[in-house]
């Protein structure tokens, strides 16, 4: 009985400690944020010219952790897990909630472009804007699109960190795995895997401690290029849809799964806060996944099981804030292009983003040049998308902070749901 009083005081004093920590790190975090805001904002050009290179530094880190914590996170998993029932489980869940998710993030960007109904922009300023579209993307088709995810060697998807063909290669090698006879070269190779994924959460845990410094640096990036007015809103309703569209779903929408569900949204959003800091400022959430991955494990305590499993999936495919923006400038582009837009249209459109979104790569600018290929595909002047892209970054930054925002949710609603069935070991916890 003393023993298990003992046990007791012991977790309820581990728990108010790391309730401490998170605090104090939420805090240095937010601290870091307004601080960097401040600092960009007085236009100091050496210091200015400082956080741009310690953004360039930690942008590059996060990007060359991604693509291996993609890769061994979902080899682990599935050599783990194999064909067993719980894989499946986690994956029904895990697709069905990204495809709800994605469905309503699409429906509320289509609600609020028929309640605002933009407006047509004058002639002569989508034909200047056709001078600004990338040439090469212009001609590309959705089927180059899809092509370009099918990988003829296994090197080339790791240099380029194109993110759907490095999780084919991943799934195909963890599922190879698990069907593999058991030996001990199977078990060697396993052993070295596991090991490589232990190096690489201490070196995200690492990456973490300094974050501060990264957030700081952003934040003042992005201060300066306000203050300087190289980023204006200048499409108006365009622009209020798209970003309307983002913010509901994100504090509206998602947190309403997560209450249906039983998940509590603001202790999710507490603790995946670090996560969403570098989604806002890196505007990638594959370069965002380890951040997301070590925030899901330590701080909101998702069974590694799920989250190795859940994350570098829904990074490729759950992509909430792409499916709004795809609709919607798909829409825009088409009306200012004369295309009359019947309910049936918009609805087909509706479709037509989600599984766009889906098929579309955590990247920055991954949205735009997606839907540029579509607009070229069926014939569209995409003159429009050179006017878009000057006022693009901050929409990228709310679509990317959104799609990790989901990414957490239906993270944490599967593993809610499945908290009683982890019946086989967890992938080893680093």
């Amino acid at each position: 009985m003393f023993s298990e009083n003992n046990d007791v005081d012991r977790v309820a004093q581990e728990t108010l400690k790391l309730r401490k920590s998170n605090g104090r790190q939420f805090a240095l975090w937010f601290g870091a944020l307004i601080l960097g805001g401040v600092l960009g904002y007085l236009g100091i050009a050496p210091l200015n010219e400082f956080f741009n290179f310690v953004a360039s530094v930690f942008t590059r880190l996060f990007q060359f952790i991604a693509v291996p914590t993609i890769a061994l996170a979902v080899i682990t998993t599935l050599a783990s897990l194999g064909a067993k029932k719980q894989t499946g489980r986690i994956f029904a869940h895990a697709v069905t909630y990204t495809i709800l998710t994605t469905t309503a993030a699409a429906a509320v960007g289509l609600l609020l472009y028929i309640a605002i109904a933009p407006g047509n922009l004058p002639a002569e300023i989508v034909g200047k804007g056709a001078a600004d579209v990338p040439q090469k993307l212009g001609a590309l088709s959705y089927y180059d699109h899809i092509l370009s995810v099918v990988p003829n060697n296994v090197l080339q998807p790791f240099i380029a960190g194109n993110v759907l063909s490095v999780l084919l290669i991943a799934a195909a090698v963890g599922l190879g795995l698990a069907y593999c006879p058991e030996s001990e070269n199977k078990a060697v190779l396993l052993k070295g895997i596991y090991g490589l994924q232990e190096l690489l959460f201490t070196l995200i845990r690492g990456l973490l401690w300094a974050l501060p410094a990264g957030i700081l640096a952003f934040a003042a990036q992005l201060s300066a290029q306000i203050e300087a007015g190289i980023i204006v809103g200048a499409l108006g309703k365009y622009t209020a849809v798209v970003l309307g569209g983002n913010l509901i779903q994100f504090a509206v929408v998602l947190p309403l799964f997560m209450l249906l569900r039983g998940v509590n949204p603001w202790q999710v959003f507490k603790k995946m806060s670090p996560a969403l800091a570098v989604a806002l400022f890196t505007k990638s959430s594959a370069a965002t996944l380890p951040v997301t991955m070590a925030s899901a494990e330590k701080n909101l305590k998702v069974n590694p099981t799920v989250s190795r499993f859940v994350l570098p999936i829904c990074t490729t495919v759950n992509m909430n804030g792409c499916a709004a923006f795809i609709l919607v400038t798909s829409l825009f582009v088409l009306q200012n292009a004369g295309f009359h837009l019947t309910t049936g249209a918009m609805i087909s459109w509706l479709v037509v983003s989600v599984l766009a979104a889906v098929g579309n790569a955590g990247v920055p600018m991954g949205c735009y040049f997606l839907t540029l290929s579509l607009m070229s595909s069926v014939g569209a002047p995409i003159g429009l998308m050179g006017v878009i892209l000057p006022i693009y970054g901050i929409i990228d930054m709310v679509e990317t902070a959104e799609n990790v925002w989901s990414d957490s949710s239906v993270c944490a609603m599967t593993d809610h749901d499945l908290a009683a069935e982890y019946v086989e070991t967890a992938p080893a916890t680093a």
